[in-house]
C-alpha cells in the first residue's frame, strides 16, 4: 500500500496543495493532493497521505485515485432540465423557479406528503443535518431517509436495544492490537477498508486468534487463523453455536452479567436447549470448529467482535447482530482495553449520516422524531412549534412503495443512485418512472440521474468543506480549498435555495458550513450523539473528537461503556435469539444461494469510482463467482457470460470460477447499474426490527448463454 503515486505534468508555476480526506469508506484517510505544473499542457498530481490517528497515514489504490472523478470535465457543471426527452443546460435561477413551481403544485393538490427526499451515506454531517432540517421544516413532509439504511441500520438497531447508544465502534482503533482473539463477522476489512488491515496483522502479531465467518474464503478470510464458512443467512444460528460454546465450557464473566446486564437467564436457558449437532447442520459448519471458535473467544482475556453487511444486510440481521453482541456481554468483554464491538461503517459518513436526522424516524443528536421532549427541544432549537414537525416516515425501500403507490409524487435525491442501491431493483425502477417530477443532486448523471427531470450539479470532495464522522465516532473536519467546478453548487448551498424558493429561507440562511454545524452541535446537545463540545477550531487543532463530547472542554468519549451502558439503569439487555433461516431459501427451481458483496477498486454503486480511469480498468465490468465444480454441472466455462435469474428479474454477467466459495452460494459484485445490476435479483423482503432489506441471500438459477 503505497503512500505516494506520481501522475502527469503541466506548466511552471507554484505547486497547489489541497488538503482533504478520502472520499470513500468510512476510514477517512487524511490526505494531500497537491497539483504541479511543469513543461506540458497538463498538471500532474501527487497525492501524500497524512499521518492520522485512523489510517496512520496510509492510503488505498481508491483513495489514491480519488481525484481523478472529483477533477474530470465528465462531471455535472450546470443545471440541466430534460426537455423533448434530452438533458439542456439552465440556469439556477430557472432551475430553483422549476423545482418552487412543481413542488408547490403538487403539494397543493396532494398534501405535504407528497414530497419525498432521499438522502446518503456520503453527504457531510452538515448536509445531512440540513437535509433533515429541509425536508421537516423546508418541506413539512414526513418522508425522508438515505441509503445509509441498507448500510448499518441492523448494527445501530441492534447498538441501541442492547447498549442503549449506536457508536460504530465501542472503543478506539488502537485497541485491535490489544484483543487475544477477534472475531470478524461478515466484514471483508482487506477490500473494503484496506488501510485498517495493519490493526489486525499486529493483533495477530502480538497473539491474536483471529476467527473469519464469511461463505467465501476472502481476502481478508485469508488471514484468519479460523475461517467459518456459514451458509448464507444462517448467521443467528451460528452465533447461537458460539454461545453454547463459550457457556458449556464456563467461559463466563458472572460478575460482569450480575452488575451490569439483564436478561442472561433467558439467554442461558434458551442457548441450553439447542442441539449443537442441529447448529451444525443448519449453519454448513463443522461441530467441532463451531466449538473451536466459540472456546477461543471464550478462553481469551480479551476480544473484540467486528461486524458488517456480511451478517447485517439480512431480514434477520438485527437479531443475528444482538446475538454477537450477546456473546460479547456474556464473556464480559465491553468497556476495558481490548475488548468491544465495532459495527464497520461501509459509507464514507454512514455513522455521522444518521446520527442527526436522515432517516425516517430521527432527529438530530440521535433524538426520535416520536418522542414529545425530543421534538421539543428540536423544534426549539429550528424555531418552530413542535406541532409543526411532521411525524415518522418509512424506510428507504418503503419509500420506493410509495412512489410505487403514487403516495410520494415528487423525489429530491442527494448523493444516492436508488435504482442501483435498492433491492428489487426493476420495481424501484417503475416506481420511479411513475414520479410527477424526480430532482437528483449529484456530480454525474447515474443511473438513476438519467431518469430525472432536473439534474442539479454539486461539488466534489475536493470542493466542498465539511465535517464527517468514521467508523469509531471520531469526528473530524474535511478542509476544500478547491474552487468550485463550472456552477456547481455545495449541496448545503443548493438546499438553502430552494427552501428560499419555497418561501422557508428564513430557516435557511447559511452562509458556511461552519454556520451550519454551529447549529448541528445545539441541535444535538443533550442527544446521545452530542456534538454540543465539537468546534471546527477544535477539530483543526486536535485532528479529531469524539463523540459524545457534551462541552468544549472535555476530550469525548474514545470508550464507551467503561462505567454503565446508555440504558436509564446502566444495564445492557441481552436477549435469546432464535434460529432464522433465511425468508427465502433454494428449491428445485432456484437451487443457488446469492450473495453480494465489494472489490477493492469500486464504492457503491461506481458511479464516482467509474469515473477514475485508473480504478475503472481494474474491473471494467461485474462478474458472478461460482465454485468450479457447479459451474461445470450447468456447462459454464470460465470467462462465458451467464444469466442469472432470481423470481425478481436477470441479469447477464462474466463468469469466475473460485474454490474460495461455498459450493452451494455464487457471489456478485454490487457496483454495477443496468444489465449487471444485481439489485435486479434480490428480495425486497425486509427485517421487520430496522427495515434492512435481504440484500445478502436469495435464490437463483444460472444459465449459460455463450
Amino acid at each position: 500500500m503505497n503512500h505516494v503515486i506520481e501522475k502527469r505534468s503541466e506548466g511552471s508555476r507554484s505547486p497547489f496543495v489541497m488538503n482533504t480526506q478520502c472520499p470513500f469508506c468510512s476510514v477517512q484517510c487524511k490526505m494531500q493532493v497537491i497539483q504541479e505544473w511543469k513543461d506540458g499542457a497538463k498538471p500532474s498530481y501527487t497525492i501524500v497521505g497524512v499521518p492520522n490517528a485512523a489510517s496512520e497515514g496510509r492510503l488505498c489504490v481508491k483513495g489514491m485515485n480519488a481525484y481523478q472523478h472529483a477533477l474530470t470535465e465528465e462531471r455535472l457543471q450546470y443545471p440541466m432540465a430534460k426537455r423533448d426527452g434530452e438533458f439542456v443546460r439552465i440556469s439556477w435561477e430557472e432551475a430553483c423557479s422549476m423545482i418552487g413551481m412543481k413542488l408547490r403544485e403538487l403539494q397543493e393538490s396532494y398534501g405535504r406528503d407528497s414530497v419525498g427526499v432521499y438522502g446518503g451515506g456520503s453527504l457531510t454531517n452538515e448536509s445531512a443535518y440540513l437535509l433533515g432540517k429541509f425536508a421537516r421544516v423546508g418541506l413539512q413532509s414526513k418522508y425522508i431517509d438515505y441509503n445509509g439504511r441498507f448500510c448499518m441500520s441492523a448494527a445501530a438497531s441492534a447498538g441501541n436495544k442492547a447498549f442503549g447508544i449506536d457508536r460504530g465502534l465501542t472503543n478506539p482503533l488502537s485497541d485491535i492490537s490489544l484483543a487475544k482473539c477477534i472475531i470478524l463477522s461478515g466484514t471483508n476489512i482487506a477490500e473494503c477498508q484496506p488501510t485498517l488491515m495493519p490493526y489486525f496483522t499486529r493483533a495477530k502479531e502480538n497473539g491474536a486468534f483471529l476467527i473469519v465467518i464469511d461463505p467465501r474464503v476472502t481476502a481478508t478470510a485469508e488471514l484468519a487463523d479460523l475461517h467459518l464458512k456459514v451458509r448464507p443467512g444462517m448467521d443467528a444460528a451460528l452465533a447461537n453455536g458460539l454461545l453454547k460454546a463459550v457457556l458449556e465450557k464456563g467461559y463466563v464473566d458472572e460478575g460482569f452479567l450480575a452488575s451490569r446486564t439483564k436478561g442472561v437467564g433467558d439467554v442461558r436457558k434458551h442457548v441450553e436447549s439447542l442441539d449443537m449437532a442441529e447448529l451444525a447442520e443448519m449453519t454448513g459448519i463443522e461441530e467441532e470448529l463451531i466449538r473451536k471458535a466459540g472456546e477461543a473467544f471464550g478462553a481469551a482475556p480479551t476480544g473484540m467482535i467486528f461486524t458488517a453487511r456480511g451478517v447485517e444486510q439480512h431480514t434477520d440481521g438485527y437479531m443475528s447482530v444482538r446475538n454477537l453482541l450477546n456473546l460479547l456481554l456474556v464473556t464480559g468483554k465491553l468497556g476495558k482495553p481490548g475488548c468491544g464491538y465495532g459495527a464497520v461503517t461501509g459509507q464514507a459518513n454512514g455513522q455521522g449520516g444518521r446520527e442527526h436526522g436522515q432517516k425516517a424516524d430521527q432527529l438530530p443528536g440521535y433524538r426520535m422524531i416520536d418522542n414529545p421532549e425530543h421534538r421539543s427541544y428540536v423544534a426549539s432549537v429550528w424555531g418552530i412549534d413542535p406541532e409543526e414537525l411532521p411525524g415518522k416516515g418509512v424506510s428507504a425501500y418503503e419509500m420506493m412503495e410509495k412512489v410505487h403507490e403514487r403516495e410520494i409524487r415528487a423525489l429530491i435525491l442527494m448523493g444516492s443512485n436508488p435504482v442501483v442501491s435498492n433491492p428489487n431493483a426493476n420495481f424501484v425502477q417503475e416506481g420511479l418512472e411513475k414520479l410527477d417530477f424526480l430532482v437528483v443532486a449529484d456530480m454525474f448523471i447515474s443511473e438513476t440521474g438519467r431518469m430525472a427531470d432536473l439534474l442539479l450539479p454539486v461539488t466534489a470532495y475536493l470542493e466542498n468543506e465539511g465535517t464527517t464522522t468514521n467508523l469509531e465516532g471520531r469526528v473530524l473536519l474535511r478542509e476544500a480549498n478547491k474552487a468550485p467546478l463550472g456552477e456547481c453548487k455545495h449541496d448545503w448551498q443548493v438546499l438553502c435555495d430552494i427552501a428560499e424558493e419555497l418561501g422557508r429561507g428564513r430557516w435557511f440562511s447559511f452562509e458556511s458550513s461552519e454556520a451550519i454545524f454551529e447549529e448541528l452541535r445545539l441541535a444535538s446537545k443533550g442527544g446521545l450523539a452530542d456534538y454540543y463540545g465539537i468546534t471546527y477550531d477544535r477539530l483543526r487543532r486536535e485532528e479529531g473528537v469524539y463523540w459524545p463530547c457534551p462541552s468544549v472542554d472535555q476530550p469525548g468519549e474514545q470508550r464507551l461503556f467503561a462505567a454503565s451502558f446508555a440504558h436509564d439503569d446502566g444495564r445492557a439487555e441481552l436477549v435469546p435469539v432464535d434460529n432464522h433461516y433465511p425468508k427465502e431459501r433454494v428449491d428445485g427451481e432456484y437451487p443457488l444461494y446469492l450473495t453480494t458483496g465489494r472489490v477493492l477498486s469500486h464504492y457503491l454503486t461506481g458511479v464516482q469510482t467509474r469515473k477514475s480511469p485508473s480504478l475503472a480498468a481494474r474491473e471494467i465490468e461485474s462478474f458472478i463467482e461460482v465454485h468450479p465444480s457447479v459451474a461445470r454441472k450447468y456447462g459454464i466455462a470460465e470467462g462465458s457470460l451467464v444469466s442469472v435469474t432470481s423470481r425478481r428479474g436477470t441479469v447477464v454477467l462474466r463468469c469466475h470460477y473460485s474454490v474460495k466459495i461455498r459450493q452451494d452460494t455464487v457471489f456478485v459484485p454490487m457496483h454495477w447499474g443496468d444489465v449487471q445490476n444485481v439489485n435486479k435479483l434480490t428480495s425486497e423482503q425486509l427485517d421487520p426490527t430496522c427495515r434492512m432489506p435481504g440484500f445478502k441471500v436469495c435464490a437463483v438459477k444460472l444459465e449459460r448463454l455463450y
